[in-house]
């Protein structure tokens, strides 16, 4: 299949103490402009293949009886949250953001519908680290937690994220899940290790293919889940 010519033009750039944050508007012949989102040059996503973020939520969310509490890790373009807040168990979501200036464009419209996904009043916005915000989260204070900050554990969008995906990390998550709580981690790639390593921390865990389609060929993306059966 041919594939459409395309051009692109910056929305919007941000410099902060992680480095470069990229909007970038692709347009490509007889579709609708793609939004799409780099940091430090690394592609993050885009608007034109948001199924399996879309996934990260629906899948997870089947996973537990009562997801009243949810939080997330990483804002993206606002397709995980806009999902988990179709669900009307959902009474309360934190999103935990580290780059500031994506918060203020999802808020103020630089992302043409991030005020929508934003207004919901369940919804608060952390613009913290997810470590840090995990460590300082109460025991027992979630059901459900969704990780989508990298393009997975081993395609690091900052290397101090590599942490994220340790043990150590995944024990404080455990900590803050309710019995019959369950972690969804999105990955671009099969990561053997991580599937490794929350077994080591969770009673049950999973590995699910995502079919895609990137650039007209069909392709996988990945998603970890680990279930919170009873509490040791």
């Amino acid at each position: 299949m041919r594939c459409r010519p395309t051009s692109s033009h910056e929305v919007a750039r941000a410099e902060g103490p992680r480095g470069e944050v990229l909007l970038r508007s692709r347009e490509e012949s007889g579709a609708t402009p793609v939004l799409e989102l780099r940091v430090n040059g690394v592609f993050v996503m885009d608007t034109r293949e948001t199924g399996t973020e879309r996934a990260l939520a629906t899948l997870a969310l089947a996973e537990v009886d009562s997801p009243r509490r949810v939080v997330i890790g990483g804002l993206g373009l606002g397709f995980t949250l806009h999902e988990v807040l179709a669900d009307p168990r959902v009474e309360h979501v934190a999103v935990v953001e580290i780059e500031e200036a994506l918060v203020l464009w999802m808020r103020n419209g630089t992302v043409p519908h991030g005020p929508g996904f934003l207004a919901d009043q369940r919804v608060r916005v952390v613009e913290a680290d997810f470590a840090l915000a995990v460590a300082e989260a109460p025991r027992e204070s979630y059901d459900l937690v969704l990780l989508d900050v990298d393009n997975g554990p081993d395609q690091l969008v900052h290397t101090a994220n590599e942490r994220l995906y340790t043990a150590d990390l995944l024990a404080d998550v455990r900590r803050m899940l309710a019995p019959g709580g369950a972690l969804a981690v999105w990955s671009a790639g099969r990561a053997p290790s991580l599937l490794s390593t929350l077994g080591e921390v969770f009673d049950d865990v999973e590995e699910r293919s995502c079919p895609v389609t990137l650039q007209e060929r069909p392709d996988e993306y990945w998603l970890y889940l680990a279930r919170l059966v009873s509490r040791a």
